[in-house]
């Protein structure tokens, strides 16, 4: 009997250990994406190609839709993305418990925020927003009195948030609303350095806004099909799905694609045409020296293939290609700049506003950014008219007369 129990012990721990050296065994995972097979094999990324794509085309639709409408209307989707951008920031490294013990201390990060964007925006719009009104009318010497003043107004507007921010130090958690403190400044250099960029393009022409947002959206489509298709070769260890293969597929498609975008985008007015005023509607101008045709001849030994004898070409369009190609090689740096930043912070989005796409700020890749610099009598005049009083224009009269006699005379 005794013999029986110690064959019976024995056999029960040796199941044991035969169920904890099987425990113990590495079990082998499926291939993962970006290994020796190629990513479509991963099954279980379809699902999350299905949703991004539902996303995707809903995204681009509702895009489509905020451009046909016009230059304000797009300077209206820069903000609300900027405002939703400052909000996951915000909440990013904010903890319940400590404000709960901080009443109306989020408050003081909106204030800050607001003042950055009238500073911002009251800078960039303050020439289209005289343009609008007529000079007969009071609000027209309003809106001239609140230009002048609009660095003033800021100025106090940050020094009373900055003694708000004083007023509301509470002991034993210093540390944590400094922190706050500096995390919110980040925040709005991050959020409105580019914006204000963005925003000066909309208001020279929509053509400078809209092709480099659809080569960094056409970017990203081809970099994620070229990838989930073909995808072997990792590219960055920051973005583990990131591969060679889509990279290069969709640098190939950006560059072509910007081609051809400028030509046909360059061909209308209401793109190319800057905006002056804070009115809406389309535009008609006399087209730019980059939006007027060039026609080059062909090489006989072409035309002996072709039926083609000579091509026209838009000079955007060799702009165009340089926009291309950073959009192909920086663009998704952009990408991988918030790659890190999540894992910084151990979060896998910043937040729930796009299904399948992460948050706002995961889908602000880094844009090309032109501001054509121009000048035009009109601006000067604009300027002569509303920043300098009634005597301060005759004297600058009287001094235009003289170096004008000045220089008839010596011609």
């Amino acid at each position: 009997m005794e013999k029986e129990n110690n064959i019976a012990l024995s056999s029960a721990g040796t199941s044991r250990v035969r169920q904890r050296k099987r425990s113990n065994e590495v079990i082998p995972e499926p291939s993962k994406p970006n290994g020796g097979t190629l990513l479509v094999d991963d099954r279980n990324k379809y699902k999350s190609m299905w949703i991004q794509t539902y996303s995707t085309v809903w995204m681009i639709g509702g895009f489509a839709l905020v451009v046909y409408m016009g230059h304000l209307y797009i300077t209206a989707m820069v903000v609300v993305i900027q405002i939703f951008m400052a909000k996951e920031l915000f909440n990013l490294l904010r903890k319940g418990h400590e404000d709960e013990h901080l009443p109306g201390f989020r408050l003081l990060n909106w204030h800050f925020f607001f003042t950055a964007m009238l500073f911002v925006y009251g800078r960039l719009l303050s020439q289209p927003l005289v343009n609008s009104v007529t000079p007969e009318k009071f609000l027209y010497q309003f809106v001239s009195s609140l230009i002048k003043y609009q660095m003033a107004i800021c100025y106090f507007l940050y020094i009373a948030g900055f003694m708000w921010f004083i007023l509301t130090l509470k002991k034993n958690m210093y540390k944590y609303q400094f922190r706050q403190y500096a995390w919110t400044h980040m925040i709005l250099i991050v959020v409105f350095t580019q914006s204000s960029f963005t925003v000066a393009n909309i208001f020279e022409g929509i053509f400078w806004f809209l092709l480099p947002a659809s080569l960094i959206v056409i970017n990203d489509i081809f970099a994620y099909v070229v990838g989930f298709f073909f995808g072997r070769t990792p590219l960055i260890k920051l973005s583990p799905k990131k591969t060679w293969e889509g990279f290069i597929g969709a640098s190939v498609t950006t560059m072509i694609s910007a081609f051809v975008l400028a030509n046909i985008l360059g061909q209308f007015q209401w793109l190319t045409c800057p905006r002056k005023d804070l009115s809406t509607g389309w535009l008609q101008c006399d087209p730019g020296p980059l939006f007027k045709r060039e026609y080059y001849t062909l090489p006989g030994w072409i035309s002996q293939w072709f039926p083609w004898k000579e091509i026209s070409i838009l000079p955007v369009q060799w702009h165009a290609l340089c926009l291309g190609l950073f959009a192909s090689i920086i663009a998704p740096f952009g990408g991988f700049f918030a790659s890190g930043f999540k894992r910084a912070f151990k979060i896998k989005d910043f937040g729930d506003s796009i299904p399948g796409h992460g948050g706002i700020t995961d889908r602000m890749d880094c844009q090309s950014f032109i501001v054509r610099e121009g000048i035009s009598v009109e601006m000067i005049l604009d300027q002569v008219l509303t920043k300098l009083t009634f005597e301060e224009q005759q004297t600058l009269l009287t001094k235009l007369g003289q170096i004008l006699q000045d220089r008839l005379g010596h011609s």
